[in-house]
């Protein structure tokens, strides 16, 4: 028969890694606060909006459930970008369909895939490194500039235990593969009006 410190030291060992996994459960078995919480949170930031692929319905574009935070697709192609239409009097941006490709001043960027991925999402990610990139505006924390449109002045304003609710929240994902393309730097000259710029 167990003792009672051995039964302890087995539930606190079973906790921790539960809460490793990302906070899957807590003591009662169910979704834990800090995990509703962070879903809350990511609901109410509109993540969705440009974080996941979408599938056209009757009523326009909505987020595709089996791709949930997973980013721009790998392998879609770039369409064509007509820079001669942004500039200080005409569109400041520019937006793929389903919304996880935007083109502007800064060049071209896609929107990062959120799934506790290894390879290609925030697997590899600490609480930290997901802190830090949202308030440095850094890929990892101290990488390249998270570019346009991603609001990250605005949700780095969170407060600590906010971003690692939603970091938890993230951790509870389906990992999804998905090799999101590099940034495109924008073009360093074009022909007026002739809507090239070199990628």
């Amino acid at each position: 028969m167990r003792d009672a410190g051995t039964v302890r030291m087995f539930s606190t060992a079973l906790l921790v890694l539960l809460l490793m996994q990302g906070g899957r459960a807590d003591e009662k078995g169910g979704i834990s606060k800090i995990v509703e919480r962070g879903k809350w949170l990511v609901m109410l930031g509109g993540c969705a909006d440009c974080h996941a692929p979408k599938v056209f319905g009757p009523e326009g574009p909505v987020p595709d459930t089996t791709r949930f935070l997973s980013g721009s697709p790998a392998g879609t192609k770039v369409p064509d970008i007509p820079f001669d239409a942004m500039g200080p009097d005409k569109w400041g941006a520019l937006t793929t369909p389903d919304l996880t490709m935007w083109a502007g001043p800064w060049g071209v960027s896609f929107a990062m895939n959120l799934t506790p991925d290894v390879a290609t999402g925030l697997g590899s990610w600490t609480p930290e490194m997901f802190m830090k990139a949202l308030r440095t505006g850094k890929h990892m924390g101290e990488g390249r500039p998270i570019l346009p449109p991603m609001p990250w002045p605005a949700i780095g304003q969170l407060k600590e235990s906010d971003l690692r609710a939603i970091f938890a929240y993230l951790r509870t994902l389906k990992p999804i593969a998905n090799a999101i393309h590099e940034p495109i730097a924008p073009p360093a000259m074009h022909a007026p009006g002739d809507g090239k710029g070199k990628k």
